[in-house]
């Protein structure tokens, strides 16, 4: 299979484990003190880690250090929107559009000259 397609699903993978490691303890151990949120995070981004190192590796094969961050970005929103949406409960707000438009610019610029 293709780099980037691989690439690109294991940073998903990574971003969903990732955004409950960083948030989900906000509503799911509010109660409980911090360096237990934080040691059960840890452990959430064990699995976060197991693939975003490797798909980070496979995407540096065929992509630069900063197309690789411009993706992630992309990914870390297309993930946490729906996120904040229906685990957290949050308000879908059009500030998520404009930054996912601010970040098609930087998708741009990264990767016109693949274009």
């Amino acid at each position: 299979m293709p780099a980037v397609p691989v690439t690109i699903a294991m940073l998903l993978i990574s971003n969903i484990f990732m955004t409950f490691a960083w948030y989900a303890h906000l509503k799911d151990m509010s109660q409980k003190p911090w360096i237990i949120a934080a040691l059960v995070s840890w452990g959430i981004a064990l699995f976060e880690y197991l693939f975003q190192v490797p798909a980070n590796r496979i995407g540096y094969t065929v992509l630069s250090v900063g197309q690789l961050k411009v993706m992630q970005e992309i990914i870390t929103l297309t993930v946490f929107v729906p996120f904040a949406v229906f685990y957290m409960k949050e308000p879908l707000k059009l500030d998520y559009l404009w930054a996912g438009l601010c970040l098609v610019g930087a998708a741009y610029f990264m990767f016109r000259d693949k274009l």
